[in-house]
């Protein structure tokens, strides 16, 4: 990163609250989590102490009621936060959406002595969470999951395997949906799993081309017992609560791309400005002004998208179509903009001096968690043409 730096984002925001609540996270973010991203990613390291103090201040529990420990912030706030977090280190702002992803089955499909027993502590007491929905053979096509639940009086036990789990080995506790019915999406029910529930265990964490730091791994359950205090909502029910979290779920990644997007803006605003060649610095070169022009447009409108639906969210309005639109945009945006950051860094761009490159390795991800970018035009056009026809 130059000495330039990456400049504030001009944000529209509800409150006077939620404004010092940005400037807040910013500061956080420059002070504790961007100066050393990149050493940390290289090495791989998990930043469990960065959540611990995001839990602390308040920032693991934004969207949720306030009657739990939560933040009671609306949607369209929290989703700025995770775009901050992303912008600073992308292992964090993603991990900050999995954990709030995590807790949205007991958030809102759970009892109230549920919430009362364990949002608190899941909300601001230290803890972090996953999401287990994907299997080794059903990624896309999660309602063909195999992961079973039997219950044998108020104790159900589980027996399988989740794959491509986020802060899987790390987490506090796994929000997990088991098949405990017939084939198909009517015969899931979901579950509270505590992180160190005998018999599960995670295999080693999956080598990836980016997002070092952010462990992905397998999760293996072998008889794992758990009371029936622990089911989320009713038997069967566990498909539709998990449709209903990936909604949510894909904001967060939404914003985590424009995030990272502005990042790599940032640095090749800041790069160009300062490099010299022919005697004046290269942003003066009309062909690379209309890239950057095209960068920060592409951006600006991601990032509106990403908002609208979160504004639909917060109304009460159904938004899953434009939650998959904006999930589609911004992640491809995300791919473009950090690609034509390297492309104007030049060589710089392609070494590990330089951000730029870690952006790009990181941005390709996004168009794949929380449903592929291929998916999300799948529910584009149901919304538009209906369902296939076979």
């Amino acid at each position: 990163m130059t000495e330039y730096g990456p400049r504030p984002v001009d944000r529209r925001l509800p409150t006077e609250e939620a404004r010092d609540l940005l400037t807040l996270v910013r500061e956080l973010a420059e002070r504790e989590i961007r100066s050393t991203a990149g050493e940390e990613e290289d090495a791989g390291r998990f930043p469990r102490e960065t959540f611990t103090l995001l839990s602390e201040s308040g920032l693991l529990s934004l969207p949720y009621d306030e009657e739990f420990g939560g933040g009671g912030q609306p949607y369209e706030v929290y989703l700025q936060v995770v775009e901050e977090l992303a912008a600073a280190r992308l292992t964090v702002g993603l991990g900050v959406s999995v954990h709030t992803l995590a807790c949205h089955a007991l958030a809102g499909f759970g009892t109230k002595e549920q919430r009362a027993e364990h949002l608190p502590d899941m909300l601001g007491g230290g803890l972090l969470g996953a999401y287990c929905l994907s299997e080794p053979s059903s990624g896309s096509d999660a309602a063909s999951l195999t992961t079973r639940a039997t219950r044998e009086g108020d104790t159900w036990t589980l027996e399988g395997t989740k794959a491509w789990t986020t802060h899987g080995g790390v987490a506090d506790f796994y929000t997990v949906l088991a098949r405990t019915g017939g084939s198909g999406a009517h015969g899931i029910t979901a579950f509270l799993v505590p992180g160190d529930a005998e018999g599960l265990s995670a295999a080693a964490p999956e080598r990836k081309m980016g997002m070092k730091g952010s462990p992905t791994a397998q999760l293996h359950f072998d008889a794992v017992r758990i009371p029936d205090a622990r089911r989320l909502g009713d038997e069967g029910q566990g498909f539709a609560i998990a449709l209903s979290a990936l909604d949510s779920g894909r904001l967060g990644i939404a914003a985590c791309a424009i995030g990272v997007a502005q990042a790599a803006l940032d640095e090749a605003l800041a790069y160009t400005a300062e490099r010299q060649q022919f005697g004046r610095p290269i942003l003066d070169f009309q062909g690379l002004r209309f890239m950057l022009a095209d960068m920060a447009t592409q951006i600006e409108a991601g990032r509106a998208l990403y908002l609208t639906a979160a504004r639909l969210r917060d109304a009460g309005l159904p938004f899953s179509k434009e939650a998959a639109m904006a999930k589609l945009f911004c992640t491809d945006t995300a791919m473009r903009v950090t690609t034509d950051a390297v492309q104007l860094l030049g060589g710089y761009g392609y070494t590990l001096d330089f951000p730029a490159e870690r952006y790009m390795r990181e941005a390709k991800v996004l168009q794949i968690v929380e449903g592929t970018n291929q998916i999300q035009r799948m529910v584009i056009a149901r919304h538009l043409a209906g369902p296939e026809t076979r």
